[in-house]
């Protein structure tokens, strides 16, 4: 049996891998590429509070990733964005959120953003995958000797 490591299938193109390490108790670290980030949880809920919680950078990814959506879409058109700002805020339902708003926060007077928004949404990866929800697969890793 030949194992292929998910990292090798990420540079193809075809597929993106990160990595979560568990550190025990509620904490984790993630590695993309050449960066790793924490994951904890707030002491609230059990957890040390040495880095964010998984639902902040599932927020974040989303409020950054139409950020630069808009960047390019407003580059694209020759447009300045002075001072963008995106927030996203998730309104919990059980185990879940029901809604996401994310506001735009920018001086660029609103005739001259609305026209960016539609394109951003269109070429925003995060914003897309949660509006076509992909299938999630769970599996238990191959053992490789």
């Amino acid at each position: 049996m030949r194992c292929t490591k998910g990292a090798d299938l990420a540079r193809s193109g075809e597929s993106q891998e990160v990595i979560a390490k568990w550190e025990g108790d509620w904490r984790a670290t993630v590695t993309a590429g050449a960066f790793s980030f924490p994951v904890d949880e707030p002491p609230e809920a059990g957890g040390t509070d040495t880095g964010p919680m998984p639902t902040d950078y599932f927020l974040g990814s989303l409020a950054s990733c139409y950020a630069l959506a808009l960047a390019w879409s407003a580059r694209k058109r020759g447009i300045e964005l002075p001072d963008l700002q995106v927030s996203a805020v998730g309104e919990y339902d059980g185990p879940r959120f029901k809604e996401i708003r994310l506001t735009v926060n920018t001086s660029l007077p609103i005739e001259e953003l609305e026209p960016l928004l539609a394109p951003a949404s269109r070429v925003c990866y995060v914003s897309n995958t949660l509006a076509h929800v992909p299938k999630i697969d769970v599996r238990q890793a191959d053992i490789c000797a």
